[in-house]
């Protein structure tokens, strides 16, 4: 039964992200999707720019499938991934 819902979980994700890059691109936004771990976006973003392209993409990622709950997202905004949680 897991194997599933992961499948779903990656697919949402894979649409989170190709809607994000195309966001960026739209908006020419000065930041860059570097990476993805899990369930996880990694940008690297102008410090001017961070609290609102957090938002943003926060919106984006929770859009990105239609679901009967909610479909929760956390960001957070640090120099490293580490300090980011």
């Amino acid at each position: 039964i897991n194997a599933p819902m992961q499948g779903t979980a990656a697919d949402i994700m894979k649409i989170a992200m190709i809607n994000i890059q195309d966001w960026l691109e739209k908006e020419n936004a000065k930041a860059k999707m570097i990476l993805q771990v899990h369930d996880e976006v990694i940008l690297e973003v102008a410090t001017k720019e961070a609290d609102s392209v957090a938002l943003k993409i926060s919106e984006i990622m929770s859009q990105a499938a239609q679901l009967s709950v909610p479909l929760e997202v956390e960001s957070g905004i640090a120099d490293n991934w580490g300090e980011a949680h």
